[in-house]
Order: structure tokens, then sequence, then C-alpha cells
């Protein structure tokens, strides 16, 4: 496989790109994006196999059970990072190894239906703090200790919608690939 393929598995819908002068009716239709993920992302994983779990996504890539889990691991990080950004000024948030985390046991073992649950119950709690933001709050912000990078919520609210979309993909190309469905 040549550089340009395993890139195209890395990042099918490209890598995460911030527009120019974010709108209201654009990071409303993020907001509106991650309510639906969950019921989306289940509908996809739907029927899946142990086998077909356990494939991974790209050479060397994680499998759709440690897809699955980090989607929850990476968006409970981004609630807590709202969080942060509504609550402290300009807080510094905590960065985690996600390629650690998804070597733990959980990630490789545990039901991807914990992982399913939780993104649903997460997702109302965030669209429902995030529906409820002012203008002004909307620009309150995290620093990022990785590159010392200040996020506002909005940016948040378009990098997670992002996110969701990224893996998302990466398990529907996956499956299209295999002929699964």
């Amino acid at each position: 496989m040549d550089k340009n393929d395993l890139e195209k598995l890395k990042y099918p819908i490209g890598t995460f790109k911030l527009q120019d002068n974010l709108t209201d009716a654009f990071v409303d239709s993020c907001i509106t994006e991650l309510a639906e993920y969950p019921k989306k992302l289940a509908e996809l994983v739907e029927g899946l196999t142990e086998d077909q779990l356990n494939t991974p996504y790209r050479p060397e890539g994680w499998t759709v059970r440690q897809l699955v889990h980090h989607i929850a691991d990476s968006h409970h990080h981004s609630y807590t990072r709202f969080k942060w950004a509504l609550t402290e000024n300009k807080a510094v948030i905590k960065a985690y190894e996600e390629k650690e985390w998804s070597k733990l046991i959980d990630a490789n073992t545990a039901p991807i239906q914990l992982s399913l649950t939780y993104l649903s119950a997460l997702h109302a709690k965030i669209v429902y703090l995030l529906r409820s933001l002012s203008s002004v709050e909307m620009q309150y912000c995290y620093t990022h200790p990785e590159n010392n990078t200040e996020v506002t919520v909005q940016e948040n609210i378009c990098k997670y919608a992002w996110h969701g979309r990224h893996h998302y993909s990466h398990i529907e190309n996956l499956i299209k690939r295999e002929g699964w469905y």
C-alpha cells in the first residue's frame, strides 16, 4: 500500500480544518450533528459480528471495537473541555494518550454497547449544554497544552462534529470494502 492510499484510509474526509468566519448557522448544524451522531453510529455497527468488530479499519489501525470505544473516550474528554472552558478562565486542559487508552482491556474486549449507550447519554448532555449557550459563552476557550493554542467552545463543537464524521467514515468505508452489508 502506498503512502497516498494509507493517507486516504487514515483521513477519508480529510484532516480537520476550521472554516474561516464561523457562522451561527454552521455551528448550530454541528450541534445538530452531535445530537444525531450516537444513533447514526449505533445503526452503522448494528449487527457486526465479533470478528468484524475486531477487524482493523486499515493496516496497523484500530479495530472497529477500539474505534467505538475511542469515540466515547474522546467525546467524554470534549465534554469536560467544554465545562472547563465555560467555568475557568482559559483553562489549560489535560491531554490524554489516546493510543495508550486504545491498548487497555476495555477498548479491546468490552462490548461496544457500553460505549454506544454512554455516547447516547453523553451527547444528550453535550447538546443540552451547547444549545443553552449565549454567543459570548461560545467564545470562551480552553488552552491545549501540546501546542499552547486557545480553542473556543464553538471551535470545539466543530472539531468534535468532524471527529465523529472522521471515525464514522473509517467504519463505513471498512464495511463497504469488505462487503459486510
